[in-house]
This record gives C-alpha cells, structure tokens and sequence, in this order.
C-alpha cells in the first residue's frame, strides 16, 4: 500500500513538474515574439487574365480576414493580369515577368501564399498554369518555397462548378514544392475556398462561398504564425 502511495506521489510530482515547464516554455516563446516583434507577410496572387475582377476581390477579403488575425501579419495582392507569365519549357527557359514574382516569393519574410484562379473546365487558369509551372525554378533552388502555408481560392461561374477540382489541382502542385498546404478553417473546413461568380462579376451575394474565404485567409495567417514562432 506504501508502495502504491508513492508511486502516486511521484507521478503527481512529475505530471505538475511537466505541465508547468510546458506552460513556462509558451509563455517564453509569447514573450520572445513580442520583443522581437517579427513581422510575417502573406502575399495573395490572383490568376485571373481579368484585373480587379472577382477572383482579385475574393483574395483581397482572404488577406483582410489574414490580417486580422495578428498586428504582426502584413499582407500584399498581386494580380497577374496583364503580365507575361510564359509556358514553362524547360529546353528554352523564359521567365518573362515571373523573374519579377521570383524574389518576392522566395523572401524568407513571406511565411504565407494565397492563390485565386477562375475554374475554366474545371482547373485553373492557363495563366496559374503558366505561373505554377515556372515555379519549378523554387525546386532547383533548394526548395525556396518549402514550409510557407499556401490557400487556394476558386471561383466558378455555377456553385458546383468545378472549384473543388481547380483547388486540388493547385494544391497537388504546391505539396511538390513541400509547402505547408491548407484548407479553409472552422467552421467550413473543407479544401479550400469556393466562390460562385454571379455572372455579373459580382461575389458580394455569395455569402457561403465568402465565408469559406475569410476563414482560408484565416487559417493562412494562423498556421503561417505558428510555424515562425
């Protein structure tokens, strides 16, 4: 019974000893982030050859709902139209303006990447083909992108229009370059964001497929700080 007792004791002992050593270890780590004061950048790239339109709108309200999630995430959209995004030859490399977009995201201060694509039969875009196929440079440059937190945000013409599939298309490319992929967060928690384009090149009545939105932009910034803390 002595024994048994003791034996009791001891674990009671240790169990407080971890558990209190496990508390001390995060309040460290809080405090750590604070006087250092780390800043994280989550960049949005919308692939849609059509600037300022609904898959440019879906992504900026993925990084407003980022930012707000910590004073320590800045966010940055970079829409892709209108720029050179060649097919990727590997026999005849040409960058075109993605030379531009390769620093930017190889930038150790970026912890976090959102992606918008319209679904055109339901995939990406030809041009977030183009744009993802040229980032097989990342992958001949020790992993660059390895470990930043990638969304992914589609938005089709009907709500079962394909987004899903577009979705994992891109994602299926972005694990290649061993990025941290996520879906949308609680209380949608599905793949990833999709968004019904009215026809009118409005999102704005989709309250579902918004909601998806913020809650990816959210899940972003929150495994985004987590893995840099």
């Amino acid at each position: 019974m002595t024994d048994n007792v003791t034996r009791r004791s001891f674990l009671r002992t240790v169990g407080t000893a971890v558990a209190g050593g496990a508390m001390v270890g995060t309040a460290a780590s809080a405090d750590e982030r604070a006087q250092t004061n780390k800043k994280i950048r989550i960049l949005g790239l919308s692939c849609s050859p059509r600037k300022g339109k609904t898959t440019a709108t879906a992504v900026q309200v993925a990084l407003e709902a980022a930012a707000k999630v910590s004073p320590d995430v800045e966010t940055e959209l970079i829409e892709l139209a209108g720029m050179n995004i060649p097919v990727f030859d590997p026999g005849n490399p040409n960058k075109g303006d993605f030379a531009t977009l390769e620093p930017r995201l190889s930038d150790p201060a970026v912890a976090g990447v959102i992606i918008g694509t319209p679904v055109y039969f339901s995939g990406m875009s030809s041009l977030c083909k183009a744009f993802i196929d040229q980032c097989m440079v990342f992958r001949k440059n020790n992993f660059a992108l390895k470990d930043k937190v990638a969304g992914i945000v589609a938005v089709g013409g009907v709500r079962n229009g394909g987004q899903e599939l577009a979705i994992e298309s891109v994602q299926a490319a972005l694990l290649c370059q061993e990025m941290i992929v996520v879906g949308d967060g609680n209380p949608t928690a599905h793949t990833g964001a999709t968004v019904l384009n009215d026809g009118k090149d409005d999102i704005s009545g989709d309250e579902f497929g918004l909601n998806t939105v913020r809650n990816l932009g959210r899940r972003v910034a929150e495994v985004a700080l987590r893995m840099t803390s």
